[in-house]
């Protein structure tokens, strides 16, 4: 089975908020929406643990982050590149 297609993996760009545990950063990722009822755009944001294997990551870079299987309790995502 060596041709076996893997799904496509969720993805998100975001800023580092927290780099302070080992192995984990902690990734502020914000959409812009618009309000079901007035209209207007607001940004929304949501907070993932990512996976950084180097401890390379610093507070303020801008990382992607991609899905990926539960690595501790709150772990499912994983830092892929610094941009």
């Amino acid at each position: 089975m060596s041709n076996m297609i893997r799904g496509k993996r969720k993805e998100n760009i975001g800023v580092v908020i927290s780099n302070k545990m080992d192995k984990t950063v902690t990734v502020r990722v914000t959409r812009k929406m618009k309000h079901p009822k007035y209209g207007k755009i607001i940004e929304r944001a949501q907070k993932f643990y990512a996976h950084d294997d180097q401890n390379a990551v610093q507070i303020g870079q801008k990382v992607r982050i991609v899905e990926t299987r539960p690595i501790s309790k709150l772990k499912r995502w994983r830092v892929v590149e610094v941009l």
